[in-house]
């Protein structure tokens, strides 16, 4: 399995990697005026002390001072500022606002893009240890069904896909939000993920065709978190997968920022609430308190992700730093059914590497011994070397392990 191609040998100045992994959270906090204090604020306060989100953008707020209620009654109700919000921005019909770590992230511009119906924001931050930029686009698309809605929400994606057309190449850039998709064959999904523009597509780390309304999918249902109607919002069970988050070229393969693979999380589904209330015992996701708070705050569930910024921030003599070892990308990618990954150790050590897939299921585990230095190509045959039955295409990821060394990179199945 193993192909040995040569041994390399010379003085390595090491170089100190700083790295943050950072949670990125969308929720759609259900018609929020902040009135209502002693009612959710306390269900929002126990849900996000659950998530502790590093940044969180939120759906259907009005007012700079709706805005400010969520900040001081919520994020901030302990009386440590930790939290600041971005720069408010009131457009047609319900806003959207983001808020963040002060500690971790500086904010830097609110553009709106304006559509038929809510406008879409454009949030710039900067990642305060690495100095990174990252855009996160924030979508509230237009509700219902039927084909005149579906045409709405697609002009709606033409819009947003006016901007990331234009953007450079290896740009970090992430959509975020309500969607109100039905699946993954409408033509604003489609939109979204279809190459144009200079690198302006969108990835999704989920493989889910066809409708989305679908017991299959039921871990990756966000609403309705309610089967009884009480305030407002929707009834019905978790059916829908109508909050997302899609990530640039950029995230998706691994650049200075990058997607941890596994991580994207309905949050407070288990998977076995399917058109059920999310509080129904038992909740094997969360603890019942959250699960409740989840229920009784909104009727959406919110969506995270990990995502690590990291970059060379200084030069050291230390010889027994990680870059004593190199993955690098498998050749081809896009493969069928088989591609060929190199890597290389500079010392003796025990090296696993392993194949996962896009939950983080290991599929096969392809080294797991000491090695010498040297250069080494692994050979994975998607056919062969899955025991049940013949994989699916999609996104499924690799990770070499050597010691203090870990390096996950993406590759996709084409059939």
């Amino acid at each position: 399995m193993i192909k040995f191609t040569g041994i390399l040998f010379f003085v390595f100045i090491g170089i100190t990697v700083s790295q943050d992994t950072v949670k990125i959270t969308t929720w759609n906090i259900l018609e929020y005026t902040g009135s209502d204090t002693t009612v959710r604020n306390p269900y929002f306060r126990t849900a996000l002390n659950g998530m502790d989100p590093d940044i969180l953008v939120i759906q259907e707020v009005y007012t700079q001072q709706v805005v400010n209620n969520f900040l001081t009654g919520v994020l901030n109700s302990s009386g440590i500022g930790i939290f600041a919000a971005g720069t408010f921005i009131s457009g047609p019909g319900s806003d959207n606002a983001i808020y963040f770590r002060s500690d971790r992230f500086t904010f830097i511009a609110n553009n709106p893009i304006a559509t038929s119906q809510r406008d879409i924001n454009e949030f710039i931050v900067r990642h305060i240890p690495t100095g990174d930029t990252l855009r996160i686009f924030t979508v509230h698309l237009a509700s219902g069904t039927g084909s005149s809605i579906e045409q709405v929400r697609a002009s709606e994606i033409d819009s947003l896909r006016k901007r990331t057309n234009l953007l450079p190449s290896g740009s970090n850039f992430l959509v975020l939000g309500d969607f109100n998709l039905t699946g993954a064959n409408e033509q604003a999904y489609i939109k979204l993920v279809q190459p144009g523009g200079i690198d302006g597509r969108f990835y999704d780390v989920l493989n889910m065709p066809g409708v989305w309304n679908n017991p299959a999918y039921a871990p990756f249902h966000t609403q309705s978190s309610r089967t009884r109607s009480f305030g407002s919002g929707a009834t019905g069970g978790l059916d829908d997968r109508f909050d997302i988050i899609l990530f640039s070229n950029s995230v998706y393969n691994f650049g200075d920022l990058r997607y941890v693979p596994g991580s994207l999380t309905a949050y407070g589904n288990d998977g076995n609430h399917y058109d059920d209330s999310i509080s129904r015992p038992p909740n094997n996701a969360v603890g019942q308190s959250i699960a409740n708070a989840l229920h009784y705050s909104s009727d959406h569930l919110p969506v995270f992700a990990l995502f690590k910024f990291g970059n060379i921030v200084n030069v050291t003599g230390n010889q027994n730093s990680s870059y004593d070892f190199k993955l690098s990308q498998n050749h081809p990618n896009p493969f069928n059914p088989s591609t060929k990954i190199q890597f290389s150790v500079f010392k003796s050590t025990n090296v696993k590497f392993t194949i996962y897939d896009v939950t983080g299921r290991v599929m096969v585990i392809l080294v797991n011994e000491e090695l010498k230095p040297g250069t080494y190509v692994v050979q994975w045959n998607a056919r062969q070397d899955n025991s049940s039955s013949e994989l699916s295409s999609g996104v499924y990821y690799y990770t070499l392990m050597a010691g203090d060394f870990v390096e996950t990179r993406k590759m996709i199945l084409i059939k």
